[in-house]
């Protein structure tokens, strides 16, 4: 089997993962608590505090505040004290125990001391040098690894191929990982009044391999001293960790819910529909790139700028919003998210997405929808004839 062949099977069976998960019932019975760094790898330094310690002590009340008031959820943590874990074997963690979701949890820093706030990343392509930098500094991990290069195959985060990778992960659970990041930054600022640095995407080694939704919080700059202070305290340790806990339960209420689908044959299961649906979409895939566009389809194909996403629903005439023209709001993935424009071809949204970036909305990004229905990039340029 070539490299692309692999490549596309692996892209049509995440998509197909997500498409059963949004149709059969769906379950948060394992959740796995990672505290970044350990033992000899410190993390970030602040003056009086180090990473590894401070993200160690808010796992470890968050999982008290999980086990306390879920008994139905098992909780798994990646470490329980000041051990090294590599970060290939903390995504293995996660996939041996069938978790999920992943919360890994962290410091941040900076050469400025006035830097400081909270955001939340999912897995994704750097959207900015600024996403590039957080994910550099947290993978640097990897270099106190023996034989680092052999257990992430090679990883290159600027190559195409780790490029190609990071893209199909995104398709398979990037919804639901924006969704909890979504509930995290909204306890997180509206709730304890952090500056809100956002949900943003970039390439972390912790959440590469792991086959789940999962996110990688940075609960605050330990460079900045009020943002050291709060979070070297047991009261912004309990505070933090109650935020995370409250976003994890509406999370797990919201991804519980009633099928979408009722499922009328009861000899039907999600195991059998996902395996022969995989292997019809699989075995017409051509092995050529020949593909001949649907004009029908074509006309209903639209591309938009995606700007902002919100567990919350605001008002599209909300004073926020008045620097953007025609902004619209859609559900999808358990949160709203708002887009400017309507544009027939890729090209004309990414120069509107130029604008949005010059604006201060770094992390915007093209969607494309067929109708009303949010498709990918891909399949709307296969639809259009475009590439």
């Amino acid at each position: 089997m070539t490299e692309k062949r692999r490549y596309q099977r692996f892209l049509i069976l995440c998509l197909l993962y997500f498409f059963m998960n949004s149709v059969f019932p769906q379950k948060v019975n394992t959740v796995v608590l990672d505290a970044g760094h350990g033992g000899h790898d410190t993390g970030a330094l602040g003056k009086k505090s180090r990473e590894k310690d401070i993200a160690l002590a808010i796992v470890l009340k968050l999982r008290n505040d999980i086990q306390n008031n879920m008994p139905d959820v098992k909780v798994i943590l990646t470490r329980d004290d000041d051990t090294f874990v590599e970060l290939y074997r903390r995504a293995h963690i996660a996939n041996e125990n069938n978790a999920d979701l992943f919360i890994s949890v962290h410091c941040n820093s900076t050469r400025s001391s006035s830097v400081y706030g909270v955001e939340t990343f999912v897995m994704g392509l750097h959207k900015s040098d600024a996403n590039l930098a957080v994910a550099k500094a947290e993978n640097a991990a990897i270099l106190l690894e023996d034989d680092y290069v052999e257990k992430y195959d090679g990883f290159d985060p600027d190559s195409p191929e780790g490029n190609i990778f990071f893209s199909m992960m995104q398709n398979a659970f990037l919804d639901k990982s924006l969704g909890f990041a979504g509930n995290v930054q909204h306890e997180l600022v509206d709730k304890l009044h952090m500056t809100n640095r956002g949900v943003k995407q970039a390439g972390f080694l912790v959440l590469y391999k792991t086959a789940m939704p999962g996110v990688l919080i940075e609960t605050g700059f330990i460079s900045n001293p009020k943002d050291e202070k709060y979070l070297m305290s047991e009261k912004g340790q309990n505070e933090m960790a109650k935020a995370i806990y409250n976003a994890f339960y509406d999370y797990k209420n919201h991804i519980t819910r009633k099928p979408t689908m009722p499922v009328q044959n009861d000899s039907l299961t999600m195991e059998s529909v996902y395996s022969e649906m995989a292997e019809q979409v699989i075995n017409k895939i051509p092995v050529n790139d020949t593909i001949t566009p649907n004009t029908t389809d074509a006309e209903t194909v639209s591309f938009r700028v995606q700007f902002a996403t919100y567990p919350i629903a605001k008002s599209i005439d909300s004073k926020q919003f008045n620097d953007i023209s025609d902004v619209k709001m859609y559900y999808h993935g358990g949160a709203y998210k708002y887009t400017s424009g309507d544009f027939t071809t890729f090209d004309e949204a990414m120069s509107l997405r130029k604008l949005l970036i010059i604006k201060g909305y770094t992390d915007a990004f093209v969607v494309a929808f067929k109708g009303k229905e949010r498709i990918t990039n891909e399949e709307a340029k296969r639809l259009t004839g475009k590439k």
